[in-house]
């Protein structure tokens, strides 16, 4: 417990790197899909992966805690914990896209500290700790500085799900608003915020091993991260990340701020 933020970070990136390498070993290839009972897909290659990032954590870091996709939660009292997604887009992955992540977090107190999204199809990574900067591939990370929706690009995950949650008025508001709106989703639209090459990311469904590698990341961009009531939290079941100068107004709009009769 004595490592600072960025050297956790430093760890954080290795993890995402060779669990991502792993899934590169059944990127395109003739896999078995399975479903789980939460109706979402899993493969060899989501396991293989959290395998390979558990090792690796519990060698550096052996008296953390860890929660992933996969294989539930080791050490759960431990006051740090890792959190894993192997394989974010399963369904970008199985379908050969390249498009799905690798996302690592590191939270203490339930405070999201440190966050890595890996593309390993790509060759890419985005990446931040608390208080250190967001960085893309050793670049430091920012987002836009666009500021009227009508020039935004809004990304989601979804849409058929921000429908069926209730927030088709918003949603509906927001999309003919923006100048381009692109289904970019998972984790690879929030790291288009983060890096400036898309103003609003908008996932209606998400699980802690989903946000909590989001939150970092986009902050430390100079963005804004927070579920859908407009709270600050990775903790919850959805995630609006959006530049700062755009950040209210997109939440208005979708009716994603406490008291608006659209929520």
């Amino acid at each position: 417990m004595n490592e600072t933020r960025q050297e956790m970070l430093e760890i954080a990136l290795e993890v995402a790197r060779r669990a991502g390498d792993e899934t590169l070993k059944h990127f395109q290839t003739d896999l078995l899909v399975e479903t789980k009972e939460d109706a979402s897909p899993v493969t060899v290659a989501d396991r293989a992966a959290e395998n390979i990032a558990r090792r690796i954590i519990g060698e550096r870091c052996p008296h953390d805690g860890i929660i992933g996709e996969e294989f539930g939660v080791t050490n759960p009292t431990a006051p740090r914990r890792w959190i894993l997604d192997p394989i974010d887009g399963t369904l970008s992955f199985v379908q050969g896209v390249p498009l799905y992540g690798v996302l690592v977090a590191v939270e203490e107190e339930d405070e999201a500290i440190v966050g890595v999204i890996h593309f390993p199809a790509l060759g890419d990574s985005v990446y931040a700790a608390a208080g250190e900067g967001c960085w893309w591939n050793g670049a430091a990370a920012r987002v836009s500085p666009v500021s009227r929706v009508e020039d935004a690009v809004v990304v989601c995950t979804h849409a058929e799900e921000i429908e069926r949650r209730g927030h088709t008025a918003g949603w509906d508001a927001l999309r003919h608003r923006a100048r381009m709106v692109r289904t970019w989703g998972d984790c690879y639209g929030h790291a288009l915020v983060a890096t400036g090459r898309a103003e609003a990311m908008i996932d209606p469904i998400l699980a802690r091993w989903d946000a909590a590698a989001l939150k970092p990341v986009v902050e430390e961009a100079g963005g804004v991260y927070t579920d859908w009531s407009g709270a600050a939290t990775q903790l919850s079941d959805s995630g609006i990340s959006t530049n700062q100068l755009l950040a209210a107004e997109v939440r208005q709009i979708l009716g994603a701020v406490p008291g608006d009769s659209t929520a």
